[in-house]
């Protein structure tokens, strides 16, 4: 029996040196300007022009002038700390900005980016000798309110000294890695990952020498994780008549989560596609169209009111625009070793790329 053939890798090396170090630069909530210069710098080559918007959003533009528009969409920030209140004896106290989760932070080591540069720094937490020296009473659980950071300062003027002040932003110092059988870890894939994914589609397009019969807008958008905030700016912005935004999703494969509850859905499955208010069926059905032609594995769930991703903004915008959300399966979001397998980025780049090939101002998305 003939060997089947595989399948021709469409990311190259370059590509994933571009992620490890995209994924490696902090881009915190309300800060992400340094890493959407890097995205920028990356697409420019590959498209006609771009833009950005007063709150950092970034958008590079295949045929800017076509009047029938079509958004890639995905969000550049990141998860992390507001520095709130320094005490006399030096140790930093926070805020979350965005879903940051407290109870993976005791012992962790951050970057305090402060006015000048980042500050090293841990979570500190008491060693379990302490911890359990009292029997009479439960163990002390990590809560914001007893998270603290030491810098190594043992008053306030030193911490000063330093460049850090309220309001300066903290980001786990955790990065990019491989690890066997095809899989990625790192901080911040939810969702760089998918700036990484529609920067590659622009690539392709570019690289393949595709004439698409509109305009292209691939957008990085701001904020998302405190409110889908810099979405809703730029959809308004760019008005599109249709949207492709993709995001992160559970892997419910792991134990501690409910699929009765959560939908099955694994990594090295292919992207997850998502039933919903916001979501377009008749969108969906010409991107489920899509992935069984070219024979790309696809994944199902269903959300209840909101996907909660930028779908809801751009679907709700102006007076609507069709929307569809197709996300890459990620274990343990919102924490320093969030995992993803290279499998799926394939086939989620594949996904977006063979869709808009196929879309023209004349698809028909009418309910009726």
């Amino acid at each position: 029996m003939a060997k089947a053939k595989k399948s021709k890798h469409i990311l190259t090396e370059q590509s994933y040196t571009f992620l490890k170090n995209y994924i490696n630069n902090p881009s915190p909530t309300g800060f992400e300007s340094s890493g959407q210069k890097l995205w920028l710098e990356y697409v420019k080559p590959y498209t006609d022009s771009f833009f950005t918007d007063p709150y950092g959003t970034a958008v590079a533009v295949i045929n800017p002038t076509a009047p029938f528009k079509v958004v890639i969409e995905a969000h550049a920030d990141e998860i992390s700390w507001f520095v709130n209140y320094i005490s006399s004896d030096g140790l930093i106290y926070l805020k979350r900005n965005g879903g940051v989760d407290h109870q993976i932070a005791p012992a962790k080591r951050v970057l305090i980016h402060g006015k000048k540069g980042p500050v090293k720094a841990v979570f500190g937490w008491p060693a379990i000798h302490t911890r359990m020296a009292n029997t009479d009473s439960k163990e002390t659980q990590p809560k914001v309110e007893n998270l603290f950071l030491d810098c190594g300062a043992r008053n306030k003027k030193e911490v000063d000294a330093l460049g850090v002040h309220i309001g300066a932003v903290a980001t786990y110092e955790e990065g990019y890695d491989e690890l066997a059988h095809g899989y990625l870890i790192g901080r911040a894939f939810d969702n760089r990952i998918g700036g990484f994914m529609i920067a590659e589609v622009a690539r392709l397009l570019k690289e393949n020498k595709k004439k698409l019969p509109y305009g292209l807008y691939i957008v990085n958008a701001v904020q998302e994780e405190i409110g889908l905030r810099g979405a809703e700016m730029i959809a308004r912005r760019i008005k599109p008549d249709i949207a492709i935004i993709t995001d992160v999703t559970h892997d419910t494969s792991t134990p501690m989560i409910n699929k009765i509850i959560e939908g099955e859905c694994s990594c090295g499955k292919g992207p997850s596609l998502a039933f919903g208010p916001a979501v377009h069926n008749k969108l969906l059905d010409v991107v489920q169209t899509v992935a069984e032609k070219n024979k790309i594995p696809v994944q199902l769930r269903t959300v209840s009111r909101s996907t909660g991703t930028d779908t809801e903004s751009f679907a709700y915008a102006n007076d609507g625009c069709p929307s569809v959300l197709i996300s890459i399966p990620l274990r343990y979001m919102h924490t320093t070793v969030e995992m993803l397998h290279k499998d799926d980025i394939e086939n989620t780049v594949k996904l977006i790329y063979e869709t808009l090939l196929t879309l023209t101002a004349k698809t028909k998305l009418s309910y009726f």
